[in-house]
């Protein structure tokens, strides 16, 4: 239940999304450090001498305060907590779809310290990452700690039913809401994975393309589950990009 006459005072917080609400204000989707996600009102903060607009963006670290009663509070200050993260390209994309799973998988008023810690952590470490393999492990790895965070973490380590350890040589097929099940190696199916792929990333360590692949395509099919049809529009950008980047580089090949 959403309490009555809050009050917060300089809490650490993310700005997830921003709209245009009338002629001068913004309505605000907020990450927090003990309050989860909250939906805010920022009053009279666009325009060219409103130095607040500037801050009030996406991945800049932010101690905010409001107030308010019901679902939508007031922002009453803004300050700085940080430098705004340099991100760009395909990194910047990374950002805003992490930003969007937040927003569709988390609820109002659902603190998660633990998860903005490590959200914070992410956006730095994308912010000094441009190896593409690189890249593609830091986003895998925070898509396990969401799952984690929210209730619906991966069983990678053993076989559902009778508890067997996964072994690494064998085929397993993941079953939603559940976890790994042996199968035969044989199968054509999309939702089967080497167990050793299986245990490496349970172990966080995807140094190898197979079991990098295979992590993409598991955290892939549970969050498809849990995100019920909700599109990611970064998501669809992401592969945009990667398909421009490579015709690009496919025509400098042919030229």
């Amino acid at each position: 239940m959403v309490q009555s006459n809050t009050r917060v005072l300089l809490e650490p917080a993310y700005v997830l999304h921003q709209r245009p609400y009338r002629d001068s204000s913004l309505l605000l989707e907020v990450f927090s450090h003990q309050y989860g996600r909250v939906g805010l009102v920022a009053r009279g903060v666009k325009g060219k001498s409103k130095p607040r607009q500037a801050l009030l963006q996406a991945f800049v670290p932010l101690q905010l305060s409001w107030s308010g009663r019901g679902e939508l509070g007031t922002v009453t200050d803004v300050e700085a907590n940080g430098a705004m993260l340099q991100l760009k390209g395909q990194i910047l994309l990374s950002g805003f779809y992490l930003n969007e799973l937040l927003m569709h998988l988390l609820h109002r008023h659902d603190p998660h310290p633990d998860l903005f810690d490590y959200y914070r952590y992410t956006l730095e470490q994308l912010s000094v990452n441009t190896d593409p393999r690189r890249l593609q492990q830091i986003l895998r790895l925070f898509e396990m700690q969401l799952l984690q965070e929210i209730g619906y973490g991966l069983q990678l380590d053993y076989e559902v039913g009778q508890g067997d350890a996964i072994e690494p040589d064998a085929v397993y097929r993941y079953v939603l809401g559940q976890g790994p099940v042996r199968a035969q190696p044989d199968m054509l199916d999309a939702g089967l994975f080497k167990g050793s792929s299986l245990l490496a990333f349970s172990m966080q360590q995807l140094d190898d393309a197979k079991s990098l692949k295979d992590a993409k395509r598991l955290t892939r099919l549970v969050l498809d589950h849990y995100l019920a049809g909700k599109k990611l529009n970064s998501r669809q950008l992401l592969l945009d990009l990667q398909r421009n980047a490579e015709a690009a580089a496919l025509n400098k090949q042919q030229s």
